[in-house]
């Protein structure tokens, strides 16, 4: 294997799930969390949740299509390109997808410690071949 390694959303789409791409598992990342999300028009791109158990820092990136995002309670939209942070882990967070093929890349870690895998997305991916 070389020194990268390339991959399509579709390629990395989970099977049961098509909507969530488990980019972290996919390529075996162990420095951060990261994973996407596609949704079509209507359809939740990011769950609500907080990052309080893991005390994680987001990063969310709308790579396509268009998506509002609530953050505590305020709405924005979020059009292909922009960035959302959410520094303080026990934020809520969410988004909608506004048009189908709305894809959102989430990213996150401790601030200033070791990641840590925490299995969850693995969880999900039993039986996936």
């Amino acid at each position: 294997m070389g020194s990268y390694r390339t991959a399509n959303l579709d390629e990395i789409a989970a099977k049961q799930w098509p909507h969530w791409i488990p980019v972290r598992h996919f390529f075996g990342i162990d420095a951060f969390g990261v994973n996407a999300y596609r949704a079509k028009a209507g359809a939740t791109a990011v769950p609500e949740h907080d990052e309080t158990a893991s005390d994680h820092i987001e990063l969310f990136y709308v790579a396509s299509g268009n998506a509002t995002f609530t953050v505590d309670g305020e709405e924005f939209a979020a059009p292909a390109g922009t960035f959302v942070y959410i520094e303080d882990p026990a934020t809520k967070r969410a988004a909608q997808a506004n048009v189908d093929d709305t894809v959102v890349v989430a990213m996150g870690s401790l601030r200033g410690k070791p990641y840590e895998v925490l299995g969850w997305d693995t969880q999900y991916l039993e039986g996936d071949e």
